[in-house]
């Protein structure tokens, strides 16, 4: 098997960076690959963490003028991943929130910041002694990475641009296409222009030699008006070079054999720390520990996207069937409120914020993850509840159509079921969900055979892994 490289351009890698599922993909992709005979080096802005992370570097490049100051590319390593990171403090030396000021919105210059992560990315993909056999690129602030390519290198490796979440389209003004360094002609329907703006997403999945997405579902999803975002014209011309993989989970570190205590260790074939796990749980968050039915979890952002104003409707019909709720996240403000109003001591604990290690004792210890998006490109919590014992309950979309297997009666007969789906995507239909997960909780023989099918469940990057290194060799085999 011929080794080969892969630039991957992303603004966010776990652990040094992370406001989402992208930072777990691209910070856990790169270790599996290498499996495949692939290596990674991984792009991403020097935003004061990383600059801390990688106590400095190795300048592969200088870059004298980039968008208003000067830049260099430092060559680095850091937890195992091999680093490319633009030092450009003009434009990533802030605090907080990689994409947020401090009064919450976007930075105004986020074009121009990620541009310019773009056509580093694009010097380096030219540049004899750094190109690598095959660009990826993730999400919007990536996109501009095929544009640059295609309008000024006469030859550039193959590129392979995946969709996490077609619903942020990184939009900018018409204005400022020669400020991007975009030609006048771009600004075209088979450029970058987007309903009257221009689109660091659009760029991307209009020249991209290859486009991905994170589930087989949502790739044929996004091709729909409904949940196409706008782009479900260029998607749908595009299919020929669409394909969708899934994601996968780093099983070393979701992994509840070697959790830290207080949790008692489980595995694929030992669950009998749970009902340990879930008292543990119940006292850490303030809940009852003789409630008769299921401990529903919540790891999410609290956004309308994920269906949280749908939780809140069905709340009185989750306690009516004796459960409890567990939520654990951060997001629309009015969400967090009416979740902070509707704890009830020995009941529902809401903590607002992200906590790693308690995401960690809530798979351990809830007996069932809701998850009740109104649209999910693949969805990572699932996969952890999966290798945790934890029933996952969710909406019949994207990812989590793929990844959980609904207990209906044949799959139950067939011991294939893994959790519970429903849809459509309304408060009655969870409601429903929410009763028949009750209704199995109280059957023990069943129950039982669902979190033994979920634990058996391949959640790893092994698979995706494979997937994107056929895809890449497909590529380069094409350009030979």
């Amino acid at each position: 098997m011929t080794a080969l490289s892969v630039l991957s351009v992303a603004a966010e890698v776990f652990p040094l960076v992370k406001t989402g599922g992208l930072a777990d993909v691209t910070g856990a992709l790169p270790a599996a690959l290498a499996a495949e005979g692939v290596i990674v080096r991984t792009l991403l802005p020097g935003y004061p963490a990383v600059m801390a992370a990688i106590k400095g570097g190795k300048v592969v490049l200088s870059l004298p003028s980039l968008f208003g100051g000067g830049a260099r590319v430092l060559a680095a390593t850091a937890h195992g991943l091999d680093l490319l990171v633009l030092d450009a403090p003009h434009l990533f030396d802030r605090p907080g929130n990689p994409y947020l000021g401090p009064d919450g919105r976007d930075w105004p210059d986020n074009p121009i910041r990620f541009a310019a992560l773009a056509r580093a990315a694009a010097t380096i993909a030219t540049t004899p002694a750094l190109r690598p056999d095959i660009v990826h690129c993730h999400d919007w602030q990536s996109g501009l990475v095929p544009a640059y390519l295609h309008y000024t290198a006469a030859k550039a490796p193959p590129t392979v641009m995946t969709v996490h979440n077609l619903a942020f389209p990184g939009k900018a003004a018409p204005s400022l296409l020669a400020t991007l360094g975009l030609p006048p002609h771009a600004y075209a329907i088979d450029g970058v222009e987007f309903h009257g703006t221009i689109s660091l997403l659009k760029a991307g999945l209009q020249f991209a030699d290859r486009i991905t997405t994170v589930s087989p579902t949502y790739a044929t999803e996004i091709q729909t008006r409904d949940a196409g975002m706008g782009f479900d014209g260029l998607l749908h011309h595009r299919a020929a070079a669409l394909t969708g993989i899934l994601n996968g989970i780093d099983t070393t570190i979701w992994n509840p054999a070697t959790d830290p205590p207080p949790p008692p260790p489980l595995s694929a074939t030992d669950r009998t720390g749970r009902p340990a796990n879930k008292a543990a749980l119940q006292r850490e968050l303030g809940l009852s520990t003789d409630a008769p039915g299921p401990l529903f979890a919540v790891i999410s952002r609290l956004t309308h996207q994920k269906g949280m104003d749908l939780l809140l409707e069905a709340l009185p019909t989750l306690l009516r069937q004796g459960g409890q709720l567990a939520v654990l996240g951060t997001g629309e403000a009015w969400i967090e409120s009416a979740l902070r109003d509707a704890v009830s001591p020995g009941r529902i604990a809401c903590v607002l914020g992200y906590d790693e290690a308690l995401a960690h004792r809530i798979q351990a210890g809830a007996d069932a993850l809701l998850v009740p998006s109104r649209f999910e490109p693949c969805g990572l919590t699932q996969l952890c509840a999966l290798r945790y014992g934890c029933v996952p309950v969710v909406a019949r979309v994207g990812g989590l159509a793929d990844t959980v297997i609904d207990a209906n009666p044949a799959a139950l007969a067939a011991g294939v079921a893994t959790g519970i789906q429903f849809a459509p995507e309304s408060a009655s239909q969870l409601e429903a969900a929410i009763r028949r997960t009750a209704a199995l909780y109280s059957d023990s023989t069943a129950w039982l055979a669902l979190q033994a099918n979920g634990t058996a469940t391949d959640v790893s990057w092994r698979g995706p892994a494979r997937q994107y290194a056929a895809l890449y060799r497909s590529l380069l085999a094409a350009r030979a």
